[in-house]
């Protein structure tokens, strides 16, 4: 379950929440996501593939240049898992970071709760 829960969490940063593509986007979240899947997320909660798509289109189009890189290993326990990761144009420093957690229900996401570190005053 560990490397199933560390896949998911790189495949979801790159193929849902980095990919331009409407349709590969669309294709991976069903893959990855239950049809259930909740989203919860700066500015609220999302329910179901659609909601997911919408969302992370959405965030995609208002940064299409940006990348999302991963900041350290993920980690997993039991069925969750959690991942650091930072956005920004590629080769430079983040414009931010955050942290996905994950809960894990019969090989997909069923839950990710995105946490986003404070902005450097």
């Amino acid at each position: 379950m560990s490397d199933r829960i560390q896949e998911l969490l790189h495949r979801n940063l790159q193929e849902v929440f980095g990919e331009g593509d409407a349709a590969r986007r669309r294709a991976a979240i069903e893959e990855l996501y239950t049809d259930d899947c909740v989203l919860d997320a700066p500015p609220g909660v999302f329910v179901g593939h659609d909601a997911l798509d919408k969302f992370a289109g959405d965030l995609r189009a208002m940064h299409p240049h940006f990348t999302y890189t991963p900041q350290g290993a993920p980690q997993a326990l039991h069925n969750a898992g959690r991942l650091a990761w930072g956005s920004g144009p590629r080769g430079e420093k983040p414009d931010y970071t955050g942290l996905d957690v994950i809960i894990v229900r019969d090989d997909k996401i069923a839950a990710l709760y995105v946490f986003l570190d404070p902005s450097p005053s």
